[in-house]
C-alpha cells in the first residue's frame, strides 16, 4: 500500500493566542493589586465559564435557554456538600477537583433534564427551560436538607492540611485555581468547536431541516451539546462554591440565568471570545458599579438596549469590525470621523449620568445632603446651575453626534465596500 505523506504546517497564531492567555491568567494578580481586586478576578473566572458554556447553546447551537443557572446550581449544591463531606472525613479527595464534582453533577442533570426540553426547538425550548428553572428553583425550598432553605448551605473551603503549602484560605491561591480551571475548560469547549459534532450543532443551528434531510437527528445533536454545556457549567458552579464557600437558592434562580444570557449577548455570541468580554463587563456593571452608584442597574439595562439595537453582534463585533479595517489598512480613513462621534457620544453620555446621579440624589437620598461628586466633580441637585450643566452637556454631545454621524456613516460604508471588493478579487 503506497502511502503519501502530507506537511501541515503548525497554527502558530493560535499557540501564540493560547500562551497570552496563559500569561494573562498569569500575571493578573500581579498587575490589580488593589483592595478586592482578587475576589473580582476570581468572580470574573467563574462568570467567563458560565458564558462560555451558555454560548455553546446559543451562539453554537442556537438554543435560547432561559435556565441554564440549573446546571451551575445543581452543581454548586453538590460541589458544596462534597467539601463538608470532605471537612467531615466521609470522602477523600483534594479540594482542587471540587470543580469536577460540580461538573458530573451539571451533567447528570443535563443527561436528565436536557432529553425533555431538547424535544423541541426555538421558541417552545426556551419556555420549556424557563419553566424548569422555575420548578428547580420552587423545589430549592421544599428540599431544606439538601438546598438548605433561604440561609443556603456553607462549608469551609480550608480542608486538612495544606497540600505543597496549597490551603485554599488565601484568595491568591483560589484565584489560581479558578484560572486553571478557566483554562482548561476554554479549551475544551473551543475544541468542541472544531468537532463534528460542534460543526453540526451550527449546522442545526443555521438550516435544520437540512440537516435532518442528510439523515442526523436534530433533537440528538441538541441533547448533546447540551449535556457537555451543562458540565461546563457545573464547574463553573463548584468554582463558585469554593470561592464564596456558600450557595442558596440564588444559584439556581431565573435570575442567575438571565444574568448570564444579558452578559453573554452583551460580550457577543456570534464570537468565542465574546461571553469573556461579557463576564468582565458583568462583573464590572454589578459588583463594581454598585459599590459607586444606586442607579447600576438603570445603566445596564439601557447599555443591554443599546447593544442590541446597534451592535447585536456584541462588543466582539465592533472590535472585530475595528481589527478587520486595521488589517486591510482603512482605518486611518475611517478615524478623523470616528474620534468625533465618539467624543460627543461621550460628551452626550456624561451629561446624563450627571443628570441621573442628581435626580437619584433628589429622590432617594432626599433626606441627606443635595451635593454630590460625580467624575471626580461637586455637583448640586438642590442648585438650577448644575442642572443646566448636565442638560448642556447632553445637548452638545447630542448635537455633535448627529452633525458627525452622516460623514463617519459614510467614511465606515466606502471602506467596507472597498474591503468586500478587494476579498472577492482574492478569491477570483
Amino acid at each position: 500500500m503506497n502511502k503519501t505523506l502530507t506537511f501541515k504546517p503548525m497554527n502558530l497564531g493560535r499557540w501564540i493566542i493560547w500562551s497570552l492567555f496563559a500569561i494573562l491568567l498569569i500575571i493578573a494578580p500581579m498587575v490589580f493589586t488593589k483592595g478586592a481586586s482578587l475576589s473580582l478576578l476570581s468572580q470574573m473566572g467563574t462568570l467567563m465559564i458560565f458564558g462560555l458554556s451558555f454560548n455553546m447553546l446559543l451562539g453554537q447551537g442556537g438554543m435560547l435557554s432561559f435556565g441554564h443557572a440549573v446546571y451551575s446550581g445543581l452543581g454548586a449544591f453538590f460541589a458544596v456538600h462534597a467539601m463538608n463531606m470532605l471537612g467531615d472525613g466521609t470522602l477523600h479527595f483534594p479540594v482542587s477537583l471540587i470543580p469536577l464534582v460540580g461538573g458530573l453533577a451539571g451533567m447528570a442533570f443535563g443527561i436528565l433534564f436536557g432529553y425533555v426540553t431538547t424535544k423541541k426547538s426555538g421558541t417552545t425550548f426556551s419556555m420549556i427551560t424557563l419553566g424548569m428553572v422555575e420548578l428547580v428553583f420552587a423545589s430549592s425550598l421544599m428540599f431544606p436538607n439538601f438546598f438548605g432553605g433561604e440561609g443556603g448551605i456553607s462549608t469551609n473551603r480550608v480542608i486538612g492540611e495544606p497540600v505543597f503549602g496549597i490551603s485554599y484560605g488565601p484568595q491568591i491561591q483560589v484565584y489560581y485555581l479558578i484560572a486553571f480551571w478557566l483554562f482548561i475548560s476554554t479549551i475544551g469547549m473551543y475544541a468542541f468547536t472544531q468537532t463534528p459534532l460542534g460543526r453540526m450543532a451550527n449546522a442545526v443551528r443555521d438550516n435544520p431541516e437540512r440537516v435532518e434531510f442528510v439523515g442526523y437527528d436534530t433533537q440528538w445533536v441538541r441533547y448533546l451539546t447540551l449535556i457537555l454545556s451543562a458540565f461546563f457549567a457545573g464547574i463553573a458552579g463548584g468554582l463558585s462554591a469554593i470561592n464564596f464557600e456558600i450557595v442558596t437558592a440564588e444559584n439556581v434562580s431565573a435570575i442567575r440565568s438571565g444574568a448570564v444570557l444579558l452578559f453573554t449577548f452583551i460580550g457577543g455570541i456570534g464570537f468565542f471570545f465574546g461571553p469573556m468580554i461579557g463576564a468582565v463587563l458583568g462583573v464590572f456593571l454589578t459588583v463594581m458599579l454598585s459599590d459607586f452608584t444606586k442607579a447600576w442597574q438603570l445603566y445596564l439595562g439601557v447599555f443591554f438596549i443599546l447593544i442590541v439595537m446597534y451592535a447585536p453582534g456584541g462588543i466582539a463585533s465592533i472590535l472585530m469590525m475595528n481589527l478587520r479595517m486595521v488589517k486591510f489598512g482603512k482605518f486611518k480613513r475611517i478615524w478623523p470621523s470616528m474620534w468625533k462621534v465618539v467624543l460627543a457620544a461621550l460628551i452626550a453620555t456624561a451629561g446624563a449620568i450627571v443628570s441621573v446621579e442628581m435626580l437619584y440624589q433628589r429622590t432617594l437620598e432626599s433626606t441627606q445632603a443635595s451635593a454630590i461628586k460625580v467624575f471626580g466633580l461637586q455637583f448640586d441637585a438642590a442648585q438650577t446651575s448644575s442642572w443646566l450643566i448636565a442638560l448642556a452637556l447632553v445637548a452638545v454631545g447630542v448635537i455633535g453626534f448627529v452633525r458627525f454621524k452622516a460623514g463617519f456613516v459614510q467614511h465606515w460604508g466606502e471602506a467596507n465596500t472597498e474591503i468586500e471588493d478587494l476579498m472577492r478579487r482574492a478569491q477570483a
